[in-house]
C-alpha cells in the first residue's frame, strides 16, 4: 500500500496531519537535499553548454544570434572602449591632433587669417597662397597645389570659413603669462588684458627708457625721476621730436601745395605682365598708353630691378618709370606720385617724385614703388593686373 493510501486509511487525529508532510524531508534527506545540488548542477551544466558559445561571442564582440544592428552596435561599443583605453594610456590631445589636420600645407603652421583650399580640399594660409601665385607669375607657370598638383588661382580656390572658425577656437599660449586662450581672444588679451604684457613708461616721450610687465607699471611711474627733470634737460628730447614731426608734416604740406597747382591730372593705370625676348625671359609690367594733361604717357615696372631669378628671393620689390610719349615744344617740369587704386587693398606710402621732361630726356629713372613690405609686393604680383592711380602736377614757371 502506498503512502497516500496508508494516510487515508489511518485517518489519524488533527495534530499529526500537519507534521506528516515534513517527516519524509527530515527522515529522508536524500531526495530533499539533492534538490539544491540538482539546481547547482543544472546551472553548471548550463554554463558548460553555454561555455563554448560565450568565448565565441566575446571574441566576435557581439552575440552571433543577435540582430545585425545590435551586433554592429555591440562591436562599436567594444571598439570605443578599446580606443578609450588606448587614449587613457597616453594618446595625443585632441587640440594637438587638430593642429596637424588644420595646418597650412606649405608652411605647416596654423593659419592666422584667411584659409584657402584647392579644388581637392588642401588648405593654405593666405600668405602662402599669395606667395604661390606670385612665384608662378615670376616663373611664367601655372600655380599648383603643393599636395595634389591641381591648378590653383583666385578664381579656382575659395576660402574655407569652417576651418577659419575652428582654428580661431583652438587654444594658444599667451607669450607673456603662458596661460591658454582661444586664438580669437588671444590678441585682445595680449594687447589690453594681460598683466604680464610688456609696456612702457608714460614718460617715454621725455626720455624714460623703462620697459617692463604691466603689473609693475604703477610702481615704476610713482618712482620715475624723469618728471622732475628741468626744462634745459628736456630741450634735446623735444628737439628730436620736433624734427620727426617736421618730416611728417613736410610730406603733407607738399601734397597740399601740389593740389593748388593750375594743371593737375590723374588717371587709373593698369600694369599688365609681359616677358622679355631674352633667352632667359624676365617678367616686366607695362601700362597701355594713357592721356594726362593733354600728353601721352606710359608706365613700366620691374621686379627686384630685373634680377635673374627673383622667384628665389624672399625679399621682393617693384620699381617703376614714367615715360612721356608725346613730342613737346619746351621742357615740362612735373611732380608725380602713385597711390593705391580703388580696387586694390595694397598699402603704399605716398612719395612725391620730380622730373623735367624733354624730347631728348623723356624717361625717368626706375624709382622704387613705396610698398610697405614684401607681403604687399606679393599681393600685387599674384593679381592678374596691378591697378594703381597716377597723379601728375605740372609746375608752371
Amino acid at each position: 500500500m502506498s503512502g497516500p493510501e496508508e494516510r487515508e486509511a489511518g485517518g489519524g487525529g488533527g495534530p499529526a496531519a500537519p507534521s506528516a508532510p515534513s517527516a519524509p524531508s527530515a527522515a529522508l534527506p536524500g531526495p530533499a537535499a539533492a534538490a539544491p545540488g540538482d539546481a547547482g548542477g543544472a546551472t553548471e551544466e548550463a554554463g558548460a553548454l553555454l561555455g563554448g558559445a560565450r568565448p565565441h561571442a566575446e571574441a566576435g564582440g557581439a552575440d552571433p544570434d543577435a540582430p545585425p544592428k545590435k551586433r554592429l552596435k555591440a562591436a562599436g561599443s567594444g571598439a570605443g572602449a578599446a580606443a578609450a583605453a588606448e587614449g587613457a594610456a597616453g594618446s595625443v590631445k585632441l587640440e594637438e591632433r587638430l593642429y596637424s589636420v588644420l595646418c597650412c600645407t606649405v608652411c605647416l603652421d596654423l593659419p592666422k587669417a584667411s584659409v584657402y583650399q584647392c579644388t581637392n580640399g588642401h588648405l593654405m594660409c593666405a600668405g602662402c597662397f599669395i606667395h604661390l601665385l606670385a612665384d608662378a607669375r615670376l616663373k611664367e607657370e601655372q600655380a599648383t597645389c603643393p599636395n595634389c598638383r591641381c591648378e590653383i588661382s583666385k578664381s579656382l580656390c575659395c576660402r574655407n570659413l569652417a576651418v577659419e572658425k575652428a582654428v580661431s577656437e583652438l587654444p594658444n599660449e599667451c607669450g607673456f603669462c603662458t596661460r591658454q586662450f582661444p586664438r580669437s581672444l588671444l590678441e585682445r588679451h595680449q594687447k589690453d588684458e594681460c598683466q604680464d604684457r610688456v609696456t612702457q613708461c608714460k614718460y617715454k616721450r621725455i626720455g624714460c627708457p623703462w620697459q617692463g610687465p604691466y603689473h609693475e607699471l604703477t610702481v615704476h611711474e610713482a618712482e620715475c625721476t624723469h618728471p622732475t627733470k628741468t626744462g634745459n634737460e628736456l630741450m634735446d628730447i623735444l628737439d628730436e621730436m620736433d624734427q620727426t614731426r617736421k618730416k611728417e608734416m613736410q610730406l603733407y604740406n607738399s601734397i597740399f601745395n601740389l593740389l593748388s597747382f593750375e594743371k593737375i591730372g590723374y588717371t587709373e593705370v593698369q600694369f599688365r605682365p609681359y616677358r622679355t625676348d631674352d633667352f632667359i625671359t624676365r617678367l616686366y609690367y607695362e601700362t597701355p598708353r594713357l592721356t594726362v594733361l593733354n600728353q601721352t604717357w606710359v608706365l613700366k615696372a620691374r621686379v627686384n630691378d630685373s634680377e635673374r631669378n627673383p622667384n628665389l628671393s624672399c625679399k621682393r620689390t617693384l620699381s617703376f618709370q614714367l615715360i612721356l610719349k608725346s613730342k613737346i615744344n619746351s621742357p615740362m617740369e612735373c611732380s608725380f606720385l602713385l597711390l593705391e587704386g580703388p580696387y586694390d587693398d595694397v598699402k603704399i606710402r605716398p612719395v612725391i617724385y620730380h622730373f623735367v621732361f624733354s624730347n631728348e630726356n623723356n624717361e625717368t629713372d626706375y624709382m622704387a614703388l613705396p610698398i610697405v613690405d614684401s607681403v604687399e609686393c606679393n599681393k600685387l604680383l599674384a593679381a592678374k593686373n596691378i591697378n594703381l592711380r597716377l597723379f601728375i602736377f605740372q609746375i608752371q614757371k
